[in-house]
């Protein structure tokens, strides 16, 4: 569609949605589209931080939280994308999935026709395995595959996805071949670790809570992706410390169609400013304090126009795959 076209349907758009926007966020619920199955992180970060923000929000708020999963998150992005800019329609979005499927093939949505609202956590990936686990550390793991190429199943939630880029960063820069295995969410990955199925999931350290502090119970954590140990995971080393110079983390937060007006943005990013700080959101969601990093919408843009440019060899390899 040409683009003056585009503007205009958009501008007609907004109007037909005058009366509900005056009344917003009053007369119906808001729906919060989600790209992965109950239960994972971005489920529990949604659900746990969504009854401060309407405490927050005048009127009468009420949120409902639709599960959409598949595709790496494209479904629920994509739905995003396309409701009606009344802001009774908005989405949690996942990056690195979020801004890198679109670089890897034509995908239902565009960057462009989403508005993004505010960043909640930058949560770095960890490896897990199964308690009694042959593999005990990164170092175990990169020996069983240099041993036997393929040797080892890596679970992640999706193409594009932080779990899946993570295990292609790891194959290239140890230079090892893995066997990858696509999930629709942590919550079956973990199914299938503790079940003996799968041997390394690749998820996010809010995923696991329960390890804080101890790395003790059903499943351990074997690495950290990130700069530095967490202070969650003090003796979980780095994948820097096994030898391997990778980092990678999943950052998400809120999201709305691009023509929603600027006001109602501007009381949604406060709202979730106000409430990531609120003690009884932080006391509720043990998983999610680590990683909490809240940063306004046009600024989490920004940072993901820059991080798009460091992902591009990875989306030209897997579009080279395909071929």
């Amino acid at each position: 569609m040409h683009k003056k076209v585009k503007t205009i349907a958009a501008i007609l758009a907004i109007a037909a949605c005058g009366p509900a926007l005056a009344a917003w966020p009053d007369d119906k619920p808001i729906e919060v589209v989600i790209g992965f199955a109950a239960g994972g992180g971005t489920d529990v970060m949604a659900r746990k931080l969504l009854p401060f923000v309407e405490k927050r929000l005048i009127g009468n708020a009420k949120f409902v939280v639709l599960n959409k999963p598949g595709a790496g998150g494209e479904i629920a992005f994509a739905s995003i994308a396309r409701a009606a800019p009344d802001a009774y329609a908005m989405g949690v979005v996942n990056v690195p999935g979020y801004n890198f499927l679109p670089m890897t093939r034509k995908t239902q949505y565009t960057m462009d026709e989403i508005r993004l609202v505010a960043r909640v956590v930058d949560d770095p990936s960890i490896m897990v395995v199964r308690a009694g686990s042959r593999l005990t550390s990164l170092a175990d793991v990169l020996a069983a595959l240099r041993s036997k190429p393929g040797s080892v199943t890596f679970g992640h939630n999706g193409a594009g996805t932080n779990g899946h880029l993570a295990i292609r960063m790891l194959a290239g820069a140890a230079k090892v071949e893995t066997n990858d295995i696509s999930y629709r969410g942590t919550s079956a990955q973990r199914t299938d670790l503790l079940g003996g199925h799968l041997e390394v999931g690749m998820i996010s350290l809010s995923e696991v809570p329960e390890l804080h502090g101890t790395n003790k119970g059903e499943l351990r954590a074997i690495a950290i992706l990130s700069k530095t140990r967490s202070p969650s995971l003090p003796d979980v080393p780095t994948a820097e410390e096994a030898g391997v110079a990778i980092t990678m983390t999943a950052e998400r937060g809120f999201a709305v169609p691009k023509g929603v007006p600027d006001d109602i943005v501007r009381k949604l990013e406060a709202a979730i400013a106000e409430s990531v700080l609120d003690p009884d959101y932080i006391k509720s969601s043990p998983g999610d304090v680590p990683v909490l990093a809240f940063m306004p919408g046009a600024e989490w843009q920004k940072r993901l126009d820059a991080m798009s440019q460091a992902l591009r060899p990875f989306a030209e390899e897997m579009r080279g795959n395909e071929k």
